[in-house]
């Protein structure tokens, strides 16, 4: 995996290009914020989830191995994973996150939690 850090304005953005070839262009610390704010407390601060269902982020080869497009998919729309007693609503429940806050937020998951599974 390959990451580039751009400096945009008053952020750092984040252009990463996974070993598939996927590319997730992000302003990471808003991603952070988001990912805080609405996701935190099914995925865990660590990413290993704190709710039975909720996936670990940091295996290797799990759910952040996935495509972009998936993925993107998953959070805008909800999803529930095989075996779990709940589905994530659509946008983690928050109605008015844009595709724009969804991409900083998979940014800042892949940046942070890619990491620990290798």
């Amino acid at each position: 995996m390959r990451l580039c850090m751009l400096a945009a304005g008053l952020g750092s953005w984040l252009l990463l290009v996974t070993a598939s070839g996927n590319v997730v262009a992000g302003n990471v610390p808003n991603g952070e914020q988001i990912y805080n704010q609405n996701c935190v407390a099914c995925h865990g601060m660590d990413g290993k989830g704190t709710i039975p269902g909720a996936p670990d982020f940091t295996t290797k080869g799990g759910v952040l191995s996935s495509s972009d497009k998936l993925l993107v998919d998953r959070i805008m729309n909800g999803y529930q994973s095989p075996g779990s007693p709940m589905a994530m609503p659509a946008k983690g429940g928050n109605p008015s996150l844009s595709r724009k806050d969804i991409l900083a937020v998979l940014a800042y998951m892949r940046q942070t939690f890619s990491a620990q599974g290798k």
